[in-house]
């Protein structure tokens, strides 16, 4: 440092937000900001820092807006985090919450993308990484956002499925893909209803994460080509299908005719014997004339009754054959539409990349399936609700010898390239059996219905790419449920960054909010390893870049008293006596070096 500059101290509370302010300066964010256009005036601070000082919060990890004001330590006094991030001071939470409820969803969009922006270097730089390693690896999910059930201040909440209740609340369907450097990173999120279900988010999913890497995968053209041609013997048989139930309802309808005709006949002559016997003033008696003709008068009709019957369900027959015919047609329009489209990616995209998508059974049904498997991925999912059930169950009831172990209480038997009826491509089938209540010793026969006694659960895996899965079950099983990461990215959002907390009520914040927290979960990541590189003294948790402790440095470390030594933009941190970290010093310099990735 140099020895013509005078220091200036500072106290903080918040020791890491005021290192994450110097990295955050390093990449333009606090400039970034003041410069998005607001109609909102400017008393004391712009509306600009009020969005900057909800970002700093988040990063902060607190529950709720009114703590940036209320809680033990506010944010808001604090002048060495304000002087770090840039600004002259913060302000009260209220203020922020009338900026955030203004906020329009242009306004929130510049917001996330200058985020995006910011550590978009750093996402390719690991991209590359990993694809030097092998395949990209991307998890999926859709995580709930619940709120009280008597609320009424949240728009657009819906009720939906939420950790198996119904709840009120929102949804966020989130991609993560597995970083070298950092472990993991979040590359989207989108902010739903609650009533949105996992199954009809798998092409969003996916369309984020591109948009996301700037890169995807070589589309499948050729199977899906292929499966253009395979539905043309299906629609010849549809068409022959409509063709004989017209035949069948035009005949049905000229004997419909015909019966209709005799029964008319029937009942003009009825007509007129009866006025001829009132004329004549003659009795009807059973056998008459006039008897038996009322008696053919009624067996027709009832002929007719159920030749309107027979017509009706002819027209039904008819109607459900060409509902059939149109909804081939249209599957195979939107698979010709879908094919052109990918062949035009296809031709602009000169340097594809090899991916694999995780995603749990909720996304994998067949249509979600074939689709990602037609967009180049190689999957790893599980058969949604029972379809499969009842085909692996019958599969496997000849195989009782082949079981495999593949966890601590899991078997496993495999199927390579099945093809099935109702899915147009072959697939890797796996079949898994856990042991529930596996502390207790297994019992010799077949479970019993004992509460207590061990249970067998069963459950299906799919996989589709080039690697043998099936040669491998142990590596098949611990491939798919490395898709916890995401899983661990869902609950750290929820126990460090307090998403589940929403803290604002309006749509285009409570999407802002949802950027902040996946930024601020791969910011304090980067920022962990910028700061290793500098500063020996960082607490050894944090040098792991893999595991860099986020909740600690995010629960602790930005809750943590600090003196602060300011030289120029350059700060010397000491953590207090009364810090875990007493005895720690860290000179932060606001510079920061990556080599750039080049994005194809």
């Amino acid at each position: 440092m140099s020895e013509n500059i005078q220091a200036v101290t500072q106290e903080t509370d918040h020791a890491m937000l005021v290192v994450w302010g110097q990295f955050a300066n390093c990449l333009g964010i606090p400039q970034a900001f003041a410069e998005v256009p607001m109609s909102q005036k400017t008393v004391i601070h712009t509306p600009q820092s009020k969005v900057l000082e909800f970002l700093v919060a988040n990063l902060a990890g607190l529950p709720y807006a009114k703590d940036i004001s209320k809680a033990t330590q506010p944010l808001d006094q604090d002048q060495a985090v304000a002087k770090a991030w840039g600004v002259d001071g913060w302000a009260d939470y209220s203020g922020v919450s009338r900026t955030l409820h203004t906020l329009t969803e242009t306004q929130g969009a510049q917001y996330a993308d200058i985020l995006e922006r910011a550590i978009q270097p750093w996402i390719d730089q690991e991209v590359q990484l990993a694809l030097n390693q092998g395949p990209l690896e991307l998890d999926g999910d859709l995580s709930p956002r619940p709120v009280s059930n008597g609320s009424k201040t949240y728009p657009g909440a819906e009720y939906g499925y939420m950790s198996d209740r119904l709840q009120l609340g929102y949804q966020a369907a989130m991609v993560s893909m597995r970083s070298p450097t950092f472990g993991r990173l979040g590359l989207s999120v989108t902010h739903h209803s609650g009533n949105t279900v996992s199954v009809t988010q798998a092409e969003g999913l996916a369309l984020e994460a591109e948009r996301s890497l700037g890169r995807r995968p070589m589309r499948r053209t050729d199977l899906l080509a292929q499966r253009l041609q395979n539905m043309e013997p299906e629609q010849k048989k549809r068409q022959v299908n409509v063709a004989e139930a017209e035949k069948k309802l035009a005949k049905t309808q000229a004997a419909w005719s015909e019966v209709q005709a005799q029964e008319g006949e029937l009942a003009h002559k009825l007509a007129d014997l009866e006025k001829d016997y009132q004329q004549r003033n003659c009795p009807e008696r059973p056998n008459s004339q006039l008897a038996q003709v009322r008696q053919r008068v009624e067996v027709w009709h009832l002929r007719v009754e159920r030749c309107d019957q027979t017509v009706q369900r002819a027209k039904d027959r008819l109607a459900k054959q060409q509902a059939r015919l149109v909804d081939w047609e249209s599957q195979q329009t939107n698979l010709s539409q879908r094919l052109k489209r990918f062949q035009a990616e296809n031709d602009a995209n000169p340097n594809p990349i090899s991916a694999i998508f995780r995603l749990d059974a909720g996304f994998g049904n067949s249509e979600n399936l074939a689709l990602l498997i037609e967009m180049g991925y190689e999957i790893y999912s599980k058969p949604y609700g029972n379809w499969l059930s009842g085909t692996l169950a019958q599969m496997s009831a000849t195989r009782s010898a082949d079981w495999e172990k593949v966890g601590k209480n899991a078997e496993m038997i495999a199927w390579k390239a099945v093809q099935l009826e109702d899915f147009p491509y072959p697939l890797d089938l796996g079949y898994e059996r856990f042991w529930q209540n596996p502390g207790l010793a297994k019992p010799s026969c077949r479970e019993g219905t004992d509460p207590a006694q061990p249970k067998l659960a069963y459950s299906g895996l799919i996989h589709f790419g080039e690697r043998d899965v099936t040669a491998d079950l142990p590596g098949w099983f611990h491939d798919y449920n490395a898709r916890q990461t995401i899983e661990a990215a869902n609950k750290e959002s929820k126990q460090v960054f307090e998403v589940h907390h929403i803290k604002v009520r309006s749509q285009p914040a409570m999407r802002l909010q949802e950027h902040f927290a996946l930024f601020a979960a791969n910011f304090v990541r980067i920022a962990a390893d910028w700061l290793a590189n500098q500063c020996p003294q960082v607490p050894d948790g944090w040098k792991e870049s893999t595991h860099p402790a986020v909740k600690e440095q995010v629960k602790v470390g930005a809750h943590s008293f600090a003196r602060i030594e300011w030289f120029g933009s350059d700060c010397l941190l000491r953590f207090a006596q009364r810090s875990i970290y007493a005895g720690r010093s860290l000179f932060v310099r606001r510079q920061v070096a990556i080599q750039l990735t080049l994005r194809i």
